[in-house]
């Protein structure tokens, strides 16, 4: 039976959870995936591979959640999408473009999509995607551009992304960690 999820947009108040939320699946499926070694993720943690807090205020990130048997919300996954130039990376993560875009000319960025390592493969990955990219299309904007994990390449190739470019994206240990820049234009919606 399938999970049933609720997503909602993320508050300042569920800033806590949604750090919590990022750490477990980056130390969960990065790790169970093995795209990246122990050293990345503990580099790439509140830098890269965080929360940008930024989308909370801007009110373009979403929390989805599922009640537990005590009919209690309990954090399953979150992401968001961007109208700021900004393409990947928490509050402290490098590349900061606060700049807003422009719908007519610019791709909105879909931004910072982590599901909990209890709910991967349940389709919550997809469901937050299709939620990003409505609000996004809702906003005016005609393409979507990001910089994915490795360990999210094949679901976002599966949604019509597609591949244009690698970042080796330094990190403060010494390591770098490699990051996907994908595309997806209105020709390819089939999300």
């Amino acid at each position: 039976m399938k999970a049933a999820f609720q997503l909602r947009p993320a508050t300042e108040e569920d800033i806590p959870a949604l750090r919590a939320l990022i750490e477990a699946s980056v130390r969960g499926l990065c790790a169970e995936a093995g795209d990246y070694t122990p050293a990345q993720i503990e580099g790439a943690l509140g830098t890269v591979l965080g929360l940008d807090t930024q989308l909370i205020r801007d009110r373009t990130y979403y929390i989805a959640e599922i009640l537990d048997q005590n009919a209690r919300a309990r954090s399953a996954g979150c992401g968001g999408w961007s109208k700021r130039k900004t393409l990947f990376g928490a509050d402290a993560g490098p590349g900061r473009e606060p700049e807003l875009l422009d719908p007519a000319t610019d791709a909105a960025k879909v931004r910072a999509i982590f599901v909990h390592p209890h709910f991967a493969r349940q389709g919550l990955g997809s469901l937050i995607l299709s939620t990003v990219e409505h609000a996004a299309r809702t906003a005016g904007f005609k393409r979507f551009e990001m910089g994915s994990t490795l360990t999210g390449v094949p679901l976002y190739r599966l949604k019509g992304y597609m591949e244009i470019g690698r970042i080796a994206v330094p990190l403060k240990n010494g390591e770098a960690l490699p990051v996907v820049k994908m595309v997806k234009s209105a020709e390819d919606w089939r999300s």
